[in-house]
C-alpha cells in the first residue's frame, strides 16, 4: 500500500507520460468495450487520464484540441436530428414537451437534493443529474462554472446504469430483446471502424464545425464551441446543403481528447471525494430510473404505445444505447429517438437557467 502511495509520474518525462496515457486508454477502453458498455472509449480515456493525474502526471490537453472535441460532439448530436425525428417531434409536441419536462424535473429534484446535502459543490450535482447527452452536459457544465470532473463522474455513472437496466429489461421482456446486448457490442466494437470515407464531405463538415466552434469561442458564447456546431450542422444537414460526415476514427479521437480533458483535472483528493459520495449518487440514480419507469406507464397510456417503447423513450440518458436497444427489440425507434432528442434539446436550452434556479 505504501508503495502505491509513493508511485508517481512526477519525475517522468512528458513523452513517457503520454505513452502511459495512451497505453492505459487502450487498455481501459478495450476492457469497457469488451464488457459491452456504452461510451467505452470516452470512459476509458477519462479513467486513464485520471489515473495519470492521480499519480502526479503533468499532461495537459491543448485548448485547440479541446475546442475540436467540442465541435465534434456538437456535430455528432446534429447528425441525429434527422427530418424524420423532427417531424415526429412536431406532430406530438405537447406530449413531447410534457414528457421531456417531467424527466428533467425529476432529475433536477435529485440534483437539488444532492446539493442540499452538500455532497457536491455549487451547481455540480444539478448538472450531473440533468438527463441530456452526457458529453454535452460535461462540456456545458464546465462552461457555466460547475466542476466538470464530478459532473462527468455523475453523468457516466448514470449512463452506465441506465443502459444496463434498459438492456436487461429489453432482453427479458421483449421478443427480440435478446439481440440487444449483441447489437450494443457491435455498435461500439471496432467492426466497420475503417469504413470508406467521403473525403470532400468530411472536409466540408470539418470546415463548418470547426469554423462555428472557433467563432463561438472568439465571441465568448457560453458552451458555444459545442452549441454553434450543433445547430449550424443540423440546419445545413436537414436543409440538404451538407451531408455531415464524421468517420469513426475521427469521433474516437475526439472522444479520447474529451476524456483526457476531463480526466486530467482529477486528483487523489477529488477521487476520494467522489467515492465518498458514491452511495448517495447510486441511490439517486436508482430512484430516478424507478421514477421514470412510473412516468413511462403514464406515457404508454396517453400515447397508446407499448410499455417498452415508452420505457426506452423516458429512459434518463444513454441515447445511443437506447437507440440500439430499440432497434434490436423491434420497437418504435422514431418515437423513442424523437422524445430522447427533444429532451436533450430542452436540457441544452434550459439547463443553465434550471441549474441557477435550483442552486
Amino acid at each position: 500500500m505504501s508503495g502505491l502511495k509513493n508511485l508517481s509520474f512526477r519525475d517522468s518525462g512528458l513523452l513517457a507520460q503520454w505513452a502511459a496515457l495512451i497505453a492505459l486508454t487502450l487498455l481501459f477502453s478495450g476492457v469497457l468495450t469488451a464488457l459491452r458498455l456504452p461510451a467505452g472509449l470516452l470512459l476509458g480515456a477519462i479513467v486513464a487520464a485520471a489515473s495519470v493525474s492521480a499519480f502526479e502526471g503533468r499532461i495537459e490537453v491543448p485548448p485547440w484540441a479541446f475546442l475540436m472535441a467540442q465541435a465534434a460532439i456538437g456535430g455528432m448530436i446534429a447528425q441525429k436530428l434527422t427530418p424524420a425525428i423532427l417531424h415526429e417531434m412536431a406532430r406530438d409536441w405537447p406530449l413531447f414537451l410534457a414528457a421531456g419536462f417531467s424527466v428533467i424535473a425529476a432529475s433536477g429534484l435529485f440534483g437539488w437534493l444532492l446539493t442540499r446535502w452538500q455532497l457536491f459543490p455549487g451547481t455540480t450535482a444539478i448538472w450531473g443529474a440533468l438527463p441530456g447527452a452526457a458529453s454535452a452536459m460535461v462540456v456545458m457544465a464546465d462552461a457555466y462554472g460547475a466542476d466538470m470532473r464530478l459532473v462527468a463522474f455523475m453523468q457516466y455513472l448514470r449512463v452506465l446504469l441506465v443502459a444496463l437496466v434498459a438492456s436487461l429489461i429489453a432482453r427479458f421482456l421483449t421478443p427480440g430483446g435478446g439481440a440487444g446486448a449483441a447489437a450494443l457490442a457491435g455498435f461500439f466494437a471496432p467492426a466497420g471502424f475503417f469504413a470508406p470515407v467521403s473525403w470532400p464531405a468530411f472536409a466540408a463538415t470539418l470546415a463548418v464545425l470547426l469554423g462555428a466552434a472557433f467563432l463561438a469561442h472568439r465571441l465568448r458564447l457560453p458552451a458555444g464551441p459545442l452549441l454553434a456546431p450543433l445547430f449550424l450542422g443540423a440546419l445545413l444537414q436537414d436543409s440538404g446543403l451538407l451531408a455531415l460526415e464524421l468517420p469513426r476514427p475521427f469521433l474516437a479521437l475526439n472522444y479520447a481528447i474529451l476524456g483526457w480533458s476531463v480526466g486530467q483535472r482529477f486528483s487523489r483528493a477529488l477521487l476520494l471525494h467522489a467515492f465518498k459520495a458514491l452511495p448517495a449518487t447510486l441511490a439517486s440514480v436508482a430512484a430516478l430510473i424507478a421514477l421514470c419507469a412510473g412516468l413511462s406507464a403514464i406515457l404508454a397510456a396517453l400515447a397508446h404505445i407499448d410499455p417498452m417503447t415508452a420505457y426506452l423513450a423516458m429512459s434518463p440518458g444513454g441515447i445511443d444505447a437506447v437507440a440500439i436497444i430499440a432497434v434490436s427489440a423491434k420497437l418504435d425507434l422514431p418515437f423513442v429517438m424523437a422524445l430522447q432528442t427533444a429532451r436533450v434539446l430542452m436540457v441544452i436550452f434550459f439547463g443553465p437557467a434550471l441549474a441557477r434556479f435550483l442552486s
